[in-house]
């Protein structure tokens, strides 16, 4: 594709802002202290800018073939039936299902296993810290239509679905990162393609949505926005958690970005200019940040001021669970103060969050000093990916007790 044939959406900001005094004094300190530029060059962005108008070919055409031809019902019964026992066990699979199945079952050219491990490794390591993170920074982008849209009509995170919605990403986060959870048959593979074909199924409705303005956003669930979501899984939460002592080097970070690209061909996200190494992962994230252009309003509003109180004590809740729900919805609150712009938090109704918003920069001597011994002794490494494991299904089964993900596309919109 050549650069004049790119499309850019109206509300993809990025040459109106970047010229910018404060940006370019951020740019300035970021060479500074790292010793590389953070900007990228004009064809990248234009690259990043033209994936908003980018999606899944390959897995829409087996949507639009049996999922709006046969039913959703037909359509999630041939898929759960090829997850499970492979695309053979379908005699009836169309060759747009087939050619999916090929796709998703041919490992790429560039994936090398041993770090797509180490990456996965990396990822649970975080423990549950990186699963309020990574929300967290999520809540910075609810300022964009073009992430913002298709989660407020879709009303997944929004009022009392959010917490259902949420643990659903968890469950997603925790299937993936499993130790060998990519593996042929493995869970994380099987989460993989049902969330790929709920994207798939959310895309084409909401292209007919009279609300969706493709020349200002793209499509929905783009190859950008995808992107970005994979960037903060990877990049961001490596460098952030180093604030509560989390220690994660250079090697693991661009460990975990390759992990996050597997991840993302499974999910049908596929871009040839996804960042391969740590300067280019910086680069993404500076156009990321500079391009953005405030206009959610008050979808925008609804979804960050939702996640929050997703969190709070049920009423009815026995005594024991109702103290855990209680402490948790204060650690949550703290972490969404200590990571969310101060400004950002502000802006919106958001609960009191003092004294909870110190909680994460306390653990910091102790996180620290247990990081440095995990590095220096490889057994403590291996008792730390165990606990970490374990901590993260605990908290996660606090949550959904014993409800199950089921990753379903919703029939119908809220508008």
């Amino acid at each position: 594709m050549t650069t004049s044939s790119m499309r850019v959406p109206a509300e993809f900001r990025y040459w109106d802002h970047v010229g910018d005094k404060r940006v370019q004094r951020v740019r300035k300190a970021w060479r500074a202290l790292f010793r590389f530029d953070p900007q990228p060059g004009d064809d990248y962005v234009r690259a990043f800018a033209n994936a908003y108008y980018d999606a899944d070919p390959v897995a829409e055409a087996f949507v639009d073939e049996v999922y709006f031809q046969r039913g959703s019902g037909e359509g999630r019964r041939m898929l759960d039936q090829a997850i499970e026992h492979g695309i053979e066990a379908v005699p009836d699979a169309p060759e747009s299902m087939r050619a999916l199945f090929e796709e998703f079952e041919r490992d790429p050219a560039w994936v090398d296993h041993e770090h797509v491990a180490l990456g996965a490794k990396v990822f649970r390591r975080w423990g549950t810290a990186v699963f309020s993170f990574a929300t967290t920074s999520t809540l910075e982008m609810y300022s964009e239509n073009s992430i913002t849209k298709p989660l407020s009509l879709a009303g997944g995170y929004a009022g009392d679905k959010a917490h259902h919605r949420q643990l659903e990403t968890v469950r997603f986060w925790l299937d993936v990162s499993a130790a060998g959870g990519l593996e042929p048959g493995a869970a994380g593979r099987a989460t993989a393609m049902r969330v790929r074909i709920m994207h798939v199924f959310i895309r084409r409705k909401l292209m007919a949505h009279p609300e969706w303005d493709a020349e200002a956003w793209g499509v929905p669930i783009s190859i950008g926005d995808a992107t970005l979501t994979l960037m903060g899984g990877s990049v961001v939460p490596g460098l952030a958690l180093w604030s509560m002592g989390h220690q994660t080097t250079i090697r693991e970070i661009e460990a975990t970005l390759h992990f996050w690209r597997y991840v993302g061909h499974l999910l049908g996200v596929q871009p040839d200019w996804y960042p391969r190494d740590f300067r280019e992962s910086i680069q993404l994230m500076f156009a990321a940040f500079v391009k953005r252009a405030h206009e959610a309003g008050e979808d925008g509003e609804e979804l960050v001021e939702s996640y929050l109180p997703a969190f709070a004590p049920r009423p009815g809740t026995p005594l024991r669970k109702r103290i855990r729900d209680e402490i948790n919805y204060r650690v949550q609150i703290g972490y969404t103060r200590f990571w969310m712009l101060p400004m950002t938090y502000r802006r919106h109704r958001m609960p009191f969050p003092w004294p909870w918003a110190l909680h994460p920069l306390l653990q910091f001597p102790v996180l620290f000093t247990l990081e440095t011994a995990r590095r220096l002794l490889p057994p403590l490494d291996r008792l730390a990916d165990r606990y970490q494991n374990w901590r993260r299904w605990q908290w996660y089964r606090n949550e959904v007790g014993d409800a199950r993900a089921e990753f379903t596309p919703v029939e119908e919109f809220r508008r």
